[in-house]
């Protein structure tokens, strides 16, 4: 079967992404299928945000943690549930419904996740797709939101110690209010599906 007759009894769901804890608000609003799974739903959140996927992550949905499973760790107290075999609509029960996404356990990017609608299926979209959002994501490794602020006022500051080596860090150049969504969708299409 093929991944478009698949697709037919799917709906869509348009999700906005935020940020949390950061102002003014970084976000993006993705569509994504419901008969998608979460680690594909992580994956359009990794490069819809622009995540590099360097670091652990987690969903808590209801109260329930669900992620990769890694037994070789031994987390006795930890109970996640694998992200690999969940379906976005057996955990999404309406609109308007939020639940949570922790990417980096070290820095902690909290982003709240609210289904903003539950759409019909549109065969002349490729799933996911990325429709807009706001402002740059910050740097992996930057420090959290303490952090990424710290590094906003290094580097919009010239006459600061730091501000040649944290731009050097940073690749050479950082506009927080670019969002850099050009390269989002095709990138979102190389998800397997």
């Amino acid at each position: 079967m093929t991944a478009r007759k698949q697709s037919k009894s799917s709906t869509i769901y348009q999700l906005k992404i935020t940020l949390k804890d950061i102002r003014p608000p970084i976000w993006r609003r993705i569509q994504v299928r419901s008969d998608a799974t979460l680690a594909q739903l992580h994956w359009a959140i990794q490069i819809s945000m622009g995540w590099t996927n360097s670091h652990l992550h987690s969903f808590n949905i209801q109260d329930t943690e669900y992620g990769v499973p890694m037994p070789e760790f031994d987390f006795d107290d930890m109970e996640v549930r694998d992200e690999r075999t969940v379906k976005l609509s057996k955990v999404i029960p309406k609109e308007k419904f939020k639940f949570s996404y922790l990417y980096d356990f070290g820095d902690s990017w909290e982003h709240e996740i609210l289904v903003e609608k539950v759409l019909e299926f549109d065969p002349t979209f490729d799933y996911p797709n990325c429709i807009t959002g706001k402002r740059a994501c910050p740097p992996e490794d930057c420090g959290g939101v303490w952090g990424y602020r710290n590094f906003l006022e290094v580097i919009q500051d010239p006459d600061h110690p730091e501000h040649e080596e944290m731009l050097e860090w940073v690749g050479g150049f950082f506009d927080p209010e670019d969002p850099d969504l050009e390269d989002v969708n095709p990138r979102l299409k190389m998800i397997p599906k």
